[in-house]
């Protein structure tokens, strides 16, 4: 068989059609890579900026959630909150109180802060089991603005065996009641249904099976909520204490909402679970949504 010789200009023209194919095909393998690298790493489309110095596979579902932000005290130090929002944050919850006669140091320097970065932000009051519940509820209102801008106050409620003065555990029935009331007396001053902030342990000594009606906000940073809390539907999760996020030097809790982008508008407009708004804002509990802003409560 005779072979035909190509032409150089035919040769020069193969050529080049082949380095077009292969140039292609490594764009298009190069795409496909970075979405692979987002479908293991999904984080880094939701809150790019953040990190976290010691991240446990356990909680990968918390990084795929599109709502996330932070909860901060004075153990933060100077906080750029202009930073913290350029980053994604989408929530702040800020220390407040304590029992009946603490302040956190920096809560007025954060919540003023917060807000002109426009970040909504909400107040949280830690439980003190040595001081009556009506004189924190009382210091709690004494100290914390009734912003109505503000995410609905937090009531954090927890055992403290680490406390010099307070280490101590109280009856089942006494912490329900003296949340209780804290619950109600934060309600009355702030106009919203507050929402209960707790750990593994004391949900699951105090907690199981109570006070259905509030948002949850729970702490479970090795493990999906569900495997650690016996039925207990979550609003907020608090999935490592480790992250790192522009605005912070240093450790910094890291939560995220449950749900999608319209119903954290819900939650924001509505001060209520958007799961629970039908029951409640029949109840007088929610407030009046905008209907032009938001789409159904299952979006």
């Amino acid at each position: 068989m005779k072979t035909r010789r190509r032409s150089p200009r035919r040769s020069e023209s193969s050529g080049l059609t082949t380095f077009l194919r292969v140039a292609r095909f490594g764009t298009l393998a190069a795409v496909a890579f970075g979405l692979a690298s987002c479908a293991i790493a999904p984080s880094s489309s939701r809150y790019p900026m953040k990190s976290d110095a010691r991240p446990h596979h356990g909680v990968a579902k918390a990084h795929r959630l599109p709502i996330h932000g932070v909860d901060i005290s004075k153990w933060q130090g100077d906080v750029d909150w202009a930073s913290l929002r350029k980053a994604g944050t989408k929530f702040a919850f800020i220390k407040a109180t304590e029992g009946g006669d603490h302040v956190d140091s920096r809560f007025l320097e954060n919540w003023h802060g917060a807000k002109r970065a426009g970040i909504p932000r909400g107040a949280y009051h830690f439980v003190y089991w040595c001081r009556p519940a009506h004189e924190q509820a009382a210091w709690f209102k004494r100290n914390v603005p009734a912003d109505p801008d503000a995410l609905p106050p937090v009531l954090d409620v927890e055992w403290n065996g680490q406390s010099v003065n307070c280490p101590k555990k109280v009856p089942r029935e006494q912490a329900l009641a003296m949340i209780d009331v804290m619950l109600r007396e934060m309600e009355a001053h702030t106009g919203k249904r507050p929402i209960i902030y707790t750990d593994i342990t004391f949900h699951k000594e105090i907690l199981e099976g109570e006070f259905t009606d509030y948002p949850f906000w729970i702490r479970s940073t090795a493990a999906e909520p569900h495997e650690r809390y016996a039925n207990r539907r979550w609003t907020f999760w608090q999935f490592t204490t480790t992250g790192r996020v522009p605005g912070v030097k240093g450790d910094v809790d890291r939560n995220t909402f449950y749900g999608t982008e319209n119903q954290w508008r819900m939650f924001v407009q509505s001060a209520c679970d958007p799961r629970d708004y039908r029951r409640l804002a029949v109840a007088g509990k929610c407030l009046p949504l905008d209907p032009i802003q938001t789409a159904s409560i299952d979006e």
